[in-house]
Order: structure tokens, then sequence, then C-alpha cells
């Protein structure tokens, strides 16, 4: 596994602790590793439908331009 360093604004490091306090993650590192994963997924999704839409806005202009 990967070790990443990175500084957060003390406002979202509160609330990151606040999760654990809370019980909802066993720890700050489990936090970020799922609101990484989350952000991948969302992003890989968004993604991939805009390369769907781009298809499908070159398709309908090759089509009309046949016309």
């Amino acid at each position: 596994m990967k070790a990443i360093h990175v500084e957060l604004p003390d406002k979202l490091a509160a609330e990151i602790e606040a999760y654990v306090q809370a019980g909802w993650f066993g720890s700050e590192a489990e936090v970020i590793r799922a609101a990484i994963a989350d952000f991948v997924r969302r992003q890989r999704i968004e993604l991939l439908e805009r390369f769907m839409r781009d298809d499908i806005e070159w398709a309908l202009k090759l089509k009309n331009d046949a016309s």
C-alpha cells in the first residue's frame, strides 16, 4: 500500500475526526480512503457519461451532415 501525506484545513480534519469519534469509521485513514474511493468512482462514471454524450453528438452531427 502506498502512503501519501496530505495537509487538511483544520475544519475538515475536525470533521474527519468526528466521524471516527462517532464510530462511523475505525480511523482517520479509513475515512480518507473511503472518500477518495468514492471520488474516483464518481469521476469514472462522469467521464464515461461524457464520452457517451460526445459519441452521440458526433453520430447525430454525422447523420445531419449526410441528410
